[in-house]
């Protein structure tokens, strides 16, 4: 975990290593994107945001499957935060039939169309976190547009494309409490290895002048807002 040191509430138990480590396995078999090493620098990122700041507000865009859901529900639960987490279901442009990361078995043969809610229920059940996550069913800029409870971590894994990568920043970025946290996904300087507006809305947060670079892993990029 580049930069991120292993950083746990000092009360650290036993039963506490031992429910991590469950729920670190299951968000590794969870259908998703995201390598464990970076799912468990997401984890220490959010646990440091539910260490300093008080009954803290996570909020992840985009969940997929529940794979990141779960790592971010690990520090909430550790920390007493609680994590919303929002995804309309239907996956991004790259996620639908005929591009890279389609995946057929994801599609509600009633309707035609990628449905992931259900895979994200059964993973947060599994898990037994429902007590601190909390699932939104929607557009991401409608409800940031009504969202107005101050963020101790925020999350962007939204579509990639240049429209939706943007409309989540503009619209959860300001949201970020001074001293809060704001992790992004899926960032790479080169071109070929991905996307481009996730690492143009990086660029922008650190140009704001208002978040500094606090760790990174892979494709994962921790900024903390000053």
């Amino acid at each position: 975990m580049d930069d991120l040191p292993p950083t746990v509430p000092s009360t650290d138990t036993a039963e506490l290593r031992e429910r991590r480590d469950r729920l670190f396995a299951l968000a590794s078999s969870a259908t998703g994107f995201m390598p464990e090493d970076e799912g468990e620098s997401l984890y220490l990122a959010a646990l440091r945001a539910g260490a300093s700041v008080g009954n803290a507000t996570f909020v992840e865009i985009g969940a997929w499957c529940g794979k990141s859901t779960v790592y971010i529900g690990a520090a909430a639960e550790e920390t007493g935060a609680v994590l919303f987490s929002l995804d309309h279901h239907h996956g991004s442009e790259e996620n639908q039939a005929g591009w890279e990361h389609h995946d057929g078995t994801l599609v509600d043969p009633a309707t035609g169309r990628i449905d992931t809610l259900p895979h994200w229920r059964r993973t947060i059940v599994d898990a037994d976190l429902e007590s601190c996550v909390v699932g939104i069913v929607g557009d991401s800029p409608t409800v940031s547009s009504r969202w107005s409870t101050p963020l101790a971590f925020c999350f962007i894994d939204g579509g990639h494309g240049e429209e939706p990568a943007w409309a989540d920043f503009r619209g959860w970025a300001p949201r970020v409490v001074e001293g809060g946290w704001l992790a992004i996904h899926d960032v790479f300087a080169n071109p070929d290895d991905g996307g481009r507006p996730p690492y143009d809305i990086w660029l922008a947060a650190l140009a704001s002048g208002e978040f500094v670079e606090d760790g990174e892993c892979g494709s994962l990029r921790i900024l903390r807002r000053l």
